[in-house]
C-alpha cells in the first residue's frame, strides 16, 4: 500500500465499519499511483445500514424542521471550511482540476445553503377552511431514501440528494461511485457528524450492493444519478415492492445555433467551448452536438477552433493553467475513443483542440485530447450516442425547422441550449423537447439551484434542485374535517 493513498470505510449507524475485500483507486491522471483503497461493502452490511436508517426514521421525523435546519448548517459551515482539502482530494481521485472541483465544492455549498433557506415554507401545512369545513394537507417525509450517485459530480450529486431528504425528515443511505469515493466519503461522514446516528449512512461496493439498496423491503425511495441502463435495471430491481424514486438519467444535450448568431462574439463562443469541454466533457448537461446554419458553418468551425485552441489547455489536475484533465477511468476513455475512431472510419474530419501541457504526462495517464468532429451524420453514433468525454460534433442545417428536429431526434431530453438573439432564442428554446433549456450558454454555466432540474422522455423522472426538490422527498397526507351535511344524491 503507497504511502500516499488511503483505506476508506463504511459509515453505519454512527460508526466506521472496515471490510475483508477492498477495491483500488487509481490516479487517473497516473494509473500507477492508488489513491485510495476502497471498502467492498457485503450486502449484510447494506442491510445494516437500511436498518439502521429505519431505525433512526421515527424519531428523526418527528424533529423540528428548524433543529435539522441548524444542524445542516453547521455541516454547511464545516464543508466552506475544508473545501481547499476537500477540492484537491477530488482533483486527485477524480482528474478534473482544482478549479472545477472547488467549482464543484460552490455547487453543492449553495444548494445546500437554499435548501436550507427554503424547506421550512416548501413543507409546511396547508390549511383551507370554507364553508365545506377544513382540510389540513401536511407534507411527510416518505422513510428511508438509497441515494446512489455517480462519478462525474460525485460530491454535488450526493449532496443533491442527502441535503433535501434529511432536511425534510428522511433518513438516508448513501452510495458514491468506486470511482471517484474518497472526497464524498469525507463529506458524507462530516454531515452525518452532526445528525443522530442512522440518519446518514454511507456504504460501498458494487453492482451486488447496489441491488440491495434498490429491491429492500424496507428502502422507500430511491434518489438515482446515472446511465440509462442501469436506471432501467432499478426499475426492475423496485418493482416488487413500487418504491419512490428520482431519476436523473443521460443526455445528449444539444446545442442549436441560430441565423442570428454572432460569431464574432468571442465571450460566447468561449461559453460554446466550456459547455463542451469542462471537466473533460463527462457532465451530464454538456452540450454534446451542435447545429449550425449552414450559411454560418464554414466562419462557425474557425471561430470556435479559435476559441478551443486559447482556452483548452490539457494536463495535470493541479497545474493552475490547465482547464482540461484526463478521464476519470479507463472504461471511459475507451468508449470515447472508440466513438471518435469510429467516425473517423466512416470518413469525418476529426480535428484535435488546444495544447498539450505535459506530454509525458499525457501519455502515462487517462487522458484524451478534445476534438472536434466535422462531416459525421445525424444517424452516427457520434452524434446519437451521449458522449460523456472531450469531443463534440458540429452537424449543419438549412432551416430551423430542420434544427429543432434533429435536436429532438433523440430519446433523451435532459437540457438542451439555444445561441442567438434572445427573442428569438426563447422561442426557438420553447420547441426543444427538454427539461432544461439555456439560452446563450449552457452546461453548468447556466445552472440555477433555485429552479427545478431534471429530464424528459429517458433522461429521467423526477426533479432536484428548486423547492420541487425538496418536494421529492415527502408525500401529502390530506386531514379532511368536512361540516357535516346531507348529500342530496345518497338515499336516505
Amino acid at each position: 500500500m503507497a504511502d500516499e493513498s488511503v483505506t476508506l470505510y463504511a459509515w453505519i449507524n454512527g460508526k466506521r465499519v472496515d471490510a475483508d475485500e477492498y477495491m483500488e483507486r487509481e490516479n487517473p491522471a497516473d494509473p500507477q499511483k492508488i489513491v485510495a483503497y476502497v471498502p467492498k461493502t457485503t450486502t449484510g452490511q447494506a442491510k445494516e445500514a437500511i436498518e439502521a436508517a429505519r431505525a433512526a426514521f421515527p424519531a428523526w421525523k418527528e424533529v423540528s424542521v428548524e433543529e435539522r435546519i441548524e444542524r445542516m448548517e453547521r455541516a454547511i459551515q464545516t464543508l466552506k471550511d475544508r473545501t481547499p482539502e476537500l477540492a484537491e482530494t477530488l482533483a486527485e481521485e477524480h482528474g478534473k482540476p482544482v478549479y472545477d472541483a472547488e467549482g464543484e465544492m460552490a455547487v453543492s455549498i449553495m444548494w445546500m445553503e437554499y435548501a436550507c433557506q427554503t424547506v421550512k415554507e416548501t413543507i409546511a401545512d396547508q390549511v383551507d377552511e370554507g364553508e365545506g369545513g377544513k382540510t389540513i394537507v401536511r407534507q411527510e417525509p416518505v422513510g428511508v431514501v438509497s441515494a446512489i450517485s455517480p462519478w462525474n459530480y460525485p460530491i454535488a450529486l450526493s449532496t443533491i440528494k442527502i441535503a433535501p431528504a434529511i432536511l425534510t425528515g428522511n433518513t438516508v443511505v448513501s452510495k458514491p461511485s468506486p470511482f471517484a469515493p474518497h472526497a464524498v466519503s469525507l463529506v458524507v461522514e462530516m454531515i452525518a457528524g452532526e445528525f443522530p446516528d442512522g440518519v446518514l449512512n454511507l456504504v460501498h461496493g458494487e453492482a451486488e450492493v447496489g441491488v440491495e439498496l434498490t429491491s429492500n423491503e424496507h428502502v422507500d425511495k430511491i434518489a438515482f444519478t446515472g446511465g440509462t441502463e442501469t436506471a432501467k435495471k432499478i426499475m426492475k430491481s423496485a418493482a416488487d415492492t413500487i418504491k419512490d424514486m428520482t431519476l436523473e438519467l443521460g443526455g445528449n444535450d444539444a446545442a442549436v445555433v441560430l441565423p442570428d448568431f454572432d460569431v464574432n462574439d468571442e465571450r460566447a463562443m468561449r461559453r460554446m467551448v466550456i459547455s463542451n469541454f469542462l471537466t473533460a466533457g463527462q457532465i451530464c448537461m454538456i452540450a454534446k452536438r451542435i447545429y449550425v446554419p449552414r450559411t454560418l458553418y464554414n466562419e462557425f468551425v474557425e471561430k470556435y477552433q479559435e476559441a478551443a485552441n486559447k482556452w483548452v489547455k490539457i494536463g495535470s489536475p493541479f497545474d493552475e493553467q490547465v482547464t482540461t484533465g484526463p478521464l476519470n477511468n479507463k472504461q471511459q476513455l475507451d468508449f470515447v475513443k472508440n466513438l471518435v475512431d469510429n467516425a473517423a472510419e466512416k470518413g469525418a474530419d476529426v480535428i484535435p483542440l488546444g495544447h498539450i501541457v505535459d506530454n509525458e504526462l499525457f501519455e502515462q495517464g487517462h487522458f484524451l485530447q478534445p476534438t472536434l468532429v466535422l462531416g459525421a451524420d445525424q444517424q452516427d453514433d457520434i452524434v446519437k450516442e451521449e458522449q460523456f468525454g472531450p469531443t463534440v460534433p458540429i452537424v449543419p442545417y438549412d432551416t430551423v425547422d430542420e434544427a429543432v428536429k434533429m435536436a429532438n431526434d433523440s430519446i433523451y431530453g435532459l437540457t438542451s441550449s439555444v445561441w442567438g438573439e434572445e427573442n428569438h432564442a426563447i422561442e426557438v428554446a420553447a420547441r426543444i423537447e427538454a427539461g432544461t433549456t439555456m439560452v446563450n450558454t449552457a452546461a453548468v454555466q447556466g445552472l440555477d439551484v433555485r429552479y427545478p432540474f431534471g429530464g424528459v422522455k429517458q433522461s429521467g423522472i423526477g426533479r432536484e434542485y428548486g423547492k420541487e426538490g425538496l418536494l421529492g422527498y415527502v408525500t401529502p397526507h390530506v386531514i379532511n374535517v368536512p361540516k357535516m351535511r346531507d348529500l342530496p344524491y345518497i338515499p336516505e
